[in-house]
């Protein structure tokens, strides 16, 4: 039954309701057999494969940085994520994107963030110099590997390629069309998403600051939070464990 349950859930995504009538199973028992092999949340299977993700930690502080870049426009005074689909209209604006590149240490979980008006290889490869500068200060001692996508800064340029010279590093590409990869900075982008970039209306400043740039008190609240992939050990309660905003560019 496991060996005709098993594929049947990987292939076709249903759960043991409608497993059970197949197997001539109670659903009880079929979910019991997914759990086994680790099949009872969609949430552990790769979609498009149906295979077990298999989740990493690398062993020290350093080892594995991920470095993503999450594009956003938020207009003055909340979208539509706040303020709903009719009244998010009348605020949208012409204003062009936003880039926010963050880095997160694979072990430790630290993370470093900055809001650019760019991903230009110039600017992913000073953002890298200075979230490499917080994470030694933070008591990384150095930085072995840097984990990217395929974006071209992190593949053709000069000037990412030195950055990593300067520090020691190592690049590395994700497989293409696999975010997953990059997992633990794509799930610190959605943690910005969620609790920070639309987490209530915001306002532009008169100085002229984007309005996200204004209201970044999750980066502060979250590191004091457990982390459930952390043995649940607030991120400070780990080696180097914290969170940094760093500065904001003009462009």
């Amino acid at each position: 039954m496991e060996a005709r349950g098993c594929p049947l859930r990987r292939e076709r995504k249903i759960g043991p309701a409608r497993i059970g009538p197949i197997l001539g199973l109670p659903a009880s028992t079929v979910h019991r057999i997914l759990t086994r092999h680790r099949l009872n949340r969609l949430a552990f299977l790769d979609r498009p494969t149906g295979q077990v993700i298999r989740r990493y930690e690398r062993d020290r502080p350093g080892e594995l940085v991920h470095v993503d870049v999450k594009r956003g426009r938020i207009p003055n005074g909340g979208g539509h994520k706040v303020l709903g689909r009719q009244a998010g209209r009348a605020t949208r604006s012409a204003v062009g994107f936003d880039f926010v590149h963050s880095a997160v240490d694979d072990h430790s979980r630290p993370a470093s963030s900055e809001i650019h008006g760019d991903e230009t290889a110039d600017t992913c490869a000073g953002f890298l110099r200075r979230a490499a500068a917080f994470f030694i200060a933070s008591g990384i001692d150095r930085i072995e590997r840097v984990l990217t996508d395929n974006a071209w800064p992190y593949r053709k340029s000069f000037a990412w390629r030195l950055a990593l010279a300067d520090l020691g590093a190592v690049g590395k590409l994700t497989r293409a069309y696999r975010p997953q990869t990059n997992g633990k900075v794509e799930r610190f982008n959605r943690t910005l998403l969620d609790e920070w970039a639309y987490g209530g209306p915001i306002s532009r400043t008169t100085n002229g600051q984007r309005p996200w740039q204004t209201s970044c008190t999750p980066t502060t609240t979250t590191a004091a939070t457990p982390h459930s992939t952390a043995s649940h050990h607030h991120p400070r309660e780990q080696p180097c464990g914290s969170i940094h905003l760093g500065p904001v560019s003009s462009n």
